[in-house]
């Protein structure tokens, strides 16, 4: 990691132990898969790691996690079957924070590579209608690959800029939980992408928060009332965080919910260089990586306003 022009210094006032921080920053980020809960259980896959002398350890936050030692995840014999997906740890709060229902619908804003898309799918058994949307064809033809490799069958590939995305043709006019992992600078990767500092710029901060906005927006909009929307980017940038949930706040009818968070985490900050935001915003989760020992991540969890169709509740 190349930090010469010291990035990480403006969040140092955000984090609680500097020197672990920085140290953990320079470390290599553990290898993690993801029990595809759609081919296999833990149990099982764990019996092939030991069946081809795989050596791993299983994550105690999560049953499906398993960090591998020193070998690609992608050499070994249940990646090939589909029956797990390389996915970082601290990625799998996304989804686990809009808990789908089976037999839903969802909306995955910005999908691919289809990490969490194809643990969305999992996690509604593989029932009711996931869109996955993406801007980019490339990226696209990943997260089609990815699908296809793990089993997935309730997805729904789209190519819309999610800023305005148009429900028209799918034959229904709302979702019942949205998950929007935006586009963002990107700091929290860099134990496993260092150049993501030597490309970062303010100016890039500002100009990928104004499409977060953008599309945190459409999706409270699209999301039905008492649904759920999860706003989730993996930057430490207040700009991108907090100050977009704010943003959001003030322009749509929607409210920062608690949720429990698994892993070690610190609330959602209030102030940022003379900025306030809205104080729903400390309902917000920031993980550090000398924390857990994970990339670094921000997750906030949104109720939609408005009055729900009879008894229906959160799409949790």
């Amino acid at each position: 990691m190349n930090d010469d022009d010291g990035v990480l210094d403006r969040y140092v006032p955000l984090v609680d132990d500097e020197a672990a921080f920085r140290a953990a920053c320079e470390r290599p980020l553990p290898s993690v898969v993801r029990v595809n809960t759609l081919a296999a259980d833990a149990d099982r896959v764990a019996r092939a790691f030991d069946a081809e002398g795989t050596d791993y350890e299983r994550v105690d936050w999560h049953d499906g996690l398993f960090r591998m030692a020193d070998r690609s995840p992608g050499t070994t014999w249940p990646y090939a079957h589909g029956w797990v997906h390389g996915q970082e740890e601290v990625s799998c709060l996304p989804a686990m924070a809009l808990d789908p229902d089976p037999e839903t619908r969802v909306w995955d804003t910005c999908a691919a590579p289809g990490s969490k898309t194809t643990q969305l799918a999992a996690m509604m058994d593989d029932t009711g209608t996931l869109v996955g949307n993406d801007t980019s064809l490339g990226r696209l033809s990943a997260l089609r690959h990815n699908a296809e490799r793990l089993g997935v069958t309730n997805l729904v590939v789209d190519q819309q800029d999610a800023r305005n995305y148009s429900l028209n043709g799918f034959g229904f006019d709302e979702f019942d939980a949205t998950l929007v992992d935006a586009p963002c600078s990107c700091e929290g990767t860099i134990r496993k992408n260092p150049d993501a500092l030597e490309k970062w710029t303010m100016h890039h901060v500002r100009e990928v928060a104004g499409i977060q906005k953008g599309i945190l927006r459409r999706a409270v909009q699209a999301t039905r009332p008492g649904g759920t929307v999860v706003y989730s980017t993996c930057t430490f940038a207040p700009e991108e965080n907090e100050a977009v949930l704010d943003h959001v706040l003030r322009e749509e009818d929607c409210e920062v919910v608690d949720w429990d968070c698994p892993l070690d985490s610190v609330s959602g900050i209030t102030e940022w260089e003379g900025e306030t935001f809205d104080e729903q915003v400390t309902r917000a989760t920031r993980v550090y990586p000398h924390h857990n020992d994970t990339g670094g991540f921000f997750l906030a969890k949104l109720r939609v306003g408005g009055e729900a169709d009879g008894d229906e509740e959160v799409a949790a």
